[in-house]
C-alpha cells in the first residue's frame, strides 16, 4: 500500500466540505461519475486510498441503487455517520436533479431533431470509454487483493462472459461469482493468518 498511496490520507473538515465536494463531483461527471469519483476522492482530496476506493466500489456495485450514490453514502457515513451519508447523497443529487429535469424538458421539445439523436449516440461511446479508463486505472490496486492477480482477473473475465456473452441475469452472476470470490478470499486470508 505504501507504493500506491505515498501521501497521507486526510478527511473532510466539515459536512459543508463533504456536500460541496460531492456536488462538484456530480457536476463533473457527464456520462458517468465513476472516473471523476476516483480522481476526486483518491487523488485530489485524499479521503480514500485506491484500495479503499476499490473495496467501497465493489460493495456499492452489489447493493441496489446507483453505484456512485451508494459510494457517496458510504463515504459520508465513514466521516460523519448517518448525517454525513445524507449530506453526501444530497450533494450528489440536488443540482444534477435540477439539471436532469431541465434537460428532460428540452429533450421532450427537441427529440425529433436528428442532431439530438446523434449527440446522444455519441455520448454513449464517451460513457463506455470513461468506464474502461477507470477500470484500467484501478487495476493496479488489485495486486494487493487476497485472491491474487491471476484469480482476480479470471473471476472478472468469468463475470464478463456470463453477463456480456451468455446474457445471464446480473443478480445471479453477482450472487454466484460473488459467493465464490468471497469464499476463496476468506479461505486464503484464514490460511495466511494461520501460517503467520
Amino acid at each position: 500500500m505504501k507504493a500506491l498511496d505515498p501521501l497521507p490520507l486526510s478527511r473532510p473538515a466539515s459536512c459543508t466540505e463533504l456536500f460541496i465536494a460531492f456536488t462538484g463531483l456530480a457536476l463533473q461527471g457527464f456520462g458517468g461519475v465513476l472516473a471523476v469519483a476516483q480522481r476526486v476522492l483518491c487523488e485530489n482530496r485524499r479521503w480514500l486510498s485506491e484500495a479503499e476506493f476499490v473495496e467501497m466500489l465493489a460493495l456499492a456495485q452489489v447493493m441496489p441503487g446507483p453505484n456512485v450514490c451508494n459510494l457517496a453514502i458510504m463515504v459520508g457515513d465513514r466521516f460523519f455517520g448517518t448525517r454525513g451519508a445524507f449530506i453526501a447523497l444530497a450533494g450528489m443529487m440536488a443540482v444534477p436533479l435540477a439539471l436532469v429535469l431541465a434537460a428532460a424538458a428540452l429533450y421532450t421539445r427537441f427529440e425529433a431533431q436528428p442532431m439530438v439523436a446523434g449527440a446522444l449516440r455519441g455520448m454513449g461511446a464517451v460513457a463506455a470509454g470513461m468506464i474502461l479508463g477507470t477500470a484500467f486505472k484501478l487495476a493496479a490496486s488489485l495486486r494487493g487483493n487476497a485472491l491474487g492477480l491471476p484469480l482476480t482477473i479470471g473471476l472478472g473475465a468469468a463475470c464478463f462472459v456470463a453477463i456480456a456473452v451468455l446474457r445471464w441475469p446480473l443478480v445471479w452472476v453477482l450472487l454466484g461469482l460473488g459467493a465464490v470470490a468471497c469464499a476463496l478470499a476468506w479461505h486464503r486470508l484464514a490460511r495466511s493468518q494461520a501460517g503467520a
